[in-house]
């Protein structure tokens, strides 16, 4: 596991990914809207108005700051940046182990391990580590409740089996994550300069 890993926090929302976006520099929420769909649109289905929303948001809990940028002959933008809480929220989060669910390892665990590839290799391979204990751990707790579940209760029984294969194949995937990452450079951030 990480070293000081705390508890798993559940956070199934792409506020994460945002916060995220913008410790590597500060962006206008529809430069933040398209990098997060160019590079986790398979995980996040999002709107621009709901990127502006969570960014109103968030802005509003003091995780992030706006600032009128002008423009000339356009009109005057919004420039974010992440406040000093903002920065300590999301290196919580990103250290923090994922549940093991299905979801939340298709949503939070794909976007840390986003985050987790920019910083280096090896940071990204001990959060797979410590997702792989989690899934198997889960996978075991699944595998008795099955043995626990009477014969005649077939679709509880099935409704189990589902499960149990589910996590057979992310851990399957996820051991298969530690060659992908070895073998696909991670791309860096281009935060783009924006004049004051």
């Amino acid at each position: 596991m990480v070293a000081g890993r705390k508890p798993h926090t559940s956070a199934l929302s792409p506020e994460y990914a945002l916060l995220g976006l913008l410790a590597q520099g500060s962006a206008h929420g529809y430069e933040l809207h398209q990098k997060l769909i160019a590079d986790l649109g398979q995980v996040w289905h999002i709107s621009l108005s709901q990127t502006y929303n969570i960014l109103n948001r968030l802005e509003a809990q003091g995780f992030i700051v706006g600032a009128m940028q002008e423009q000339q002959k356009l009109p005057a933008k919004r420039l974010f940046s992440l406040t000093t809480q903002g920065k300590e929220r999301f290196e919580r989060w990103l250290k923090a182990t994922s549940a093991s669910s299905v979801r939340a390892i298709r949503l939070e665990f794909l976007t840390r391990l986003y985050f987790a590839r920019t910083r280096s290799a090896e940071f990204a391979h001990q959060l797979i580590d410590a997702q792989l204990i989690g899934a198997r751990t889960n996978l075991e707790r699944l595998r008795s409740l099955h043995q626990e579940i009477p014969e005649d209760q077939l679709t509880n029984r099935l409704g189990l089996e589902l499960r149990i294969r589910q996590f057979e194949s992310i851990l399957e995937w996820l051991q298969s994550c530690h060659e992908t990452i070895e073998v696909t450079p991670a791309p860096p951030f281009e935060a783009k300069k924006h004049d004051a």
